[in-house]
């Protein structure tokens, strides 16, 4: 089951950016969904749904948007190459 949320806009908005209010709301919608993906607040499979998009999709707009697809802090980064690294090792 979904949810609905209202936003009020000035009408004319989505005419000054020269877009649909079908695309001005879609849009709305992918940079919500983009935003808290990048807090890390959604998963990109949650991020996805929200946008109304299936998940890779939903990763390849976000260059659009300016936000990376990689969503990892530095701590994680550091045990992904040590995992790397490890198996790695174990094939030379």
């Amino acid at each position: 089951m979904s949810q609905s949320l209202t936003i009020d806009y000035p009408e004319r908005l989505p005419d000054e950016l020269n877009l649909s209010r079908q695309q001005f709301e879609s849009e709305a919608r992918l940079a919500l969904a983009a935003k808290w993906y990048e807090m890390g607040r959604l998963s990109s499979a949650q991020a996805a749904q929200m946008a109304g998009l299936d998940r890779v999709r939903f990763l390849l707009a976000l260059e659009r948007l300016g936000v990376s697809f990689i969503n990892v802090d530095a701590d994680e980064l550091k045990l992904e190459f040590a995992h790397a690294r490890e198996a790695f090792a174990g094939h030379q």
